[in-house]
């Protein structure tokens, strides 16, 4: 099929307006959240589930390269195409206009189509006094509820671990060629052709004594008792972990996803935020021991903050706080992308840089009043390393007490009882950090060469959390800020590094040191392009997709189509 005549079906099955092949039109969607891009034949937008399933079914009779592609909130750059340097025409199949949510059993499951974001599950299960899985720092950017589960997001719930499902519906090539729709999602008597059984999961049409209940898992039900092993050196999540790469779950776009079925969660009747300093990271190292193996109630969330990257959000982050401050993170998502589509034209333009955006809104949140509560700024002051602990119901008194009488008796170290103003904006900072870094660099592009951001997730039994680097990264950088999810030992590290480093050297320095420490890297982003896949990852993805139709290329892997019956 010629590619104009392949364009005019798309155009057909979703209408023109949601066909997009001009390149500056194209760029957004060809390009990754912050960096990497490549081409493609067209970005398509379907309205419904069976328009997905036709697109799809197009583009495999066409033998193209499928992209599947919702917020594109990722840093790896695994939801978008890579170079030029692919062997087929790639179409970029964007899912965030079916939002579709579908609550079950009075909502203690949802069924969540593939443009259905984590806010919006938020905000649909508050309704019914219920919780989501996840809670990460890029729901604020309209992160979807399949791409977490695509990529086993893991987020800053102590409790829940990596997203997780063995429900799911969708589309699969197999090692043939053949395109065929599996329905794992549970759920009897949809109807008996793809176009029948996708309609009736968009409207909600099922009977809901036909949701089957049985030992498949829509969440990964065992982590609590994971995360409270602190002797294990294994890591306690990270995307690669074979113990939850099932189908839908980890696929990074090797598969066509059309709906999961998760877990939603009670909503605590109380919660208390905590705000603990320390000068020695050893004393926290305890706290997590103590706190993991002697509770018997898990915190909900335990958030580490470096002094330097609490000073840089504070001071570049502020936009982006005072912003879901005022306005709330339902507006969020749309300001994001309005900011990108700017930065877009604004790079069409001669002689304005695309980073104009940025440098306003820095240079305006200088003009608001100190935001950040006094109590927070005296603790950064004062301590080096920083927890924001939150407990709820039984674990508020446990943790009470044990502050009162184990932590604040030694010296150097503090804790106090958080307002409910002072919690909220102690997260909110916290929020905050993972943009700061990039906004400093766009603030002193002259003076920094780039940031190596890597999320990592250490050995469970590390004693070593607060990491030594090697003297050559030390001496070539600007700045190195820690943060992260201390419990899970899962931790966000921004480098800057100094103007005219090898970075890509650099960041082969500090890979190699964290082999040496036998930590996991990606944690949280998947391997996107930027990362080679593990052997068992790379045979995963090889068992979802034998033909190399979907997302090619990704963990280093080859983007060429395999024909080969041996790989499924």
């Amino acid at each position: 099929m010629e590619q104009k005549q392949l364009i005019d079906q798309f155009k057909v099955i979703v209408g023109d307006d949601n066909v997009l092949t001009d390149d500056i039109k194209t760029k957004y969607y060809r390009s990754g959240f912050r960096s990497g891009g490549g081409s493609a034949l067209a970005v398509v937008f379907p309205n419904t589930l069976v328009e997905q399933w036709k697109v799809i079914k197009q583009c495999v009779e066409a033998n193209c390269i499928i992209i599947m592609q919702a917020a594109k909130t990722g840093l790896t750059e695994g939801s978008a195409p890579s170079g030029n340097d692919y062997d087929r025409d790639v179409v970029v199949i964007n899912i965030t206009k079916m939002k579709q949510i579908h609550l079950l059993d009075g909502g203690k499951q949802a069924v969540c189509l593939p443009g259905a974001s984590l806010h919006s599950l938020e905000k649909t299960l508050k309704t019914v006094n219920r919780a989501p899985h996840s809670v990460i720092g890029s729901s604020s950017l309209g992160a979807t509820v399949v791409g977490g589960i695509a990529n086993n997001s893991g987020g800053a719930l102590v409790k829940r671990g990596p997203a997780y499902t063995e429900l799911a519906i969708f589309a699969q090539v197999d090692k043939d060629g053949k395109l065929h729709l599996v329905n794992h999602l549970g759920i009897d008597g949809l109807g008996e052709t793809p176009e029948e059984i996708l309609q009736n999961i968009q409207d909600g049409n099922f009977d809901p004594s036909k949701v089957v209940h049985d030992d498949r898992m829509a969440s990964d039900k065992e982590y609590d008792e994971r995360v409270r092993d602190v002797t294990s050196d294994i890591p306690s999540r990270f995307n690669a972990d074979d113990r939850r790469l099932f189908e839908a779950s980890g696929c990074a776009g090797k598969l066509g996803v059309f709906a999961v079925r998760v877990d939603s969660y009670p909503v605590p009747d109380k919660e208390q935020v905590f705000y603990l300093g320390t000068n020695d990271p050893a004393k926290l190292t305890q706290l997590r021991k103590d706190f993991l193996t002697q509770f018997e109630n898990l915190p909900e969330m335990g958030e580490y903050m470096h002094r330097d990257i609490f000073n840089m959000a504070e001071k570049y982050g502020k936009d982006v706080f005072l912003s879901i401050d005022h306005l709330g993170t339902d507006n969020l998502p749309k300001m994001f992308a309005l900011k990108a589509k700017v930065e877009n034209t604004l790079e069409r333009i001669p002689f304005v840089s695309k980073h104009l955006p940025d440098t306003i809104l820095y240079y305006a949140s200088k003009l608001f009043p100190q935001h950040l509560p006094q109590r927070l700024l005296d603790y950064r002051d004062k301590y080096e390393h920083h927890l924001i602990l939150k407990m709820s119901d039984g674990g508020i008194d446990e943790a009470k007490q044990y502050l009162k009488e184990v932590w604040a008796a030694e010296p150097d170290q503090d804790y106090f009882e958080c307002t409910a103003e002072e919690g909220k904006k102690a997260y909110l900072n916290r929020f905050a950090a993972a943009g700061a870094a990039i906004r400093y660099e766009t603030i002193h592009r002259n003076e920094v060469e780039d940031i190596v951001a890597l999320d990592i997730a250490l050995r469970r039994n590390d004693e070593e959390w607060l990491e030594t680097l090697p003297q050559e990264v030390t001496d070539n950088l600007v700045m190195p800020l820690y943060y992260g999810h201390f419990m899970c030992f899962v931790f966000h590290q921004d480098y800057i590094f100094k103007k005219g480093t090898d970075t890509k050297r650099m960041k082969r320095l500090m890979l190699e040191h964290l082999n040496s420490r036998g930590a996991k890297y990606p944690a949280e982003h998947n391997v996107g392009h930027l990362y080679e896949a593990e052997n068992s990852l790379q045979k995963f993805y090889h068992q979802l997709d034998p033909t190399n139709t979907f997302n090619p290329g990704i963990g280093k892997m080859d983007k060429y189509r395999r024909n080969c019956n041996c790989c499924a």
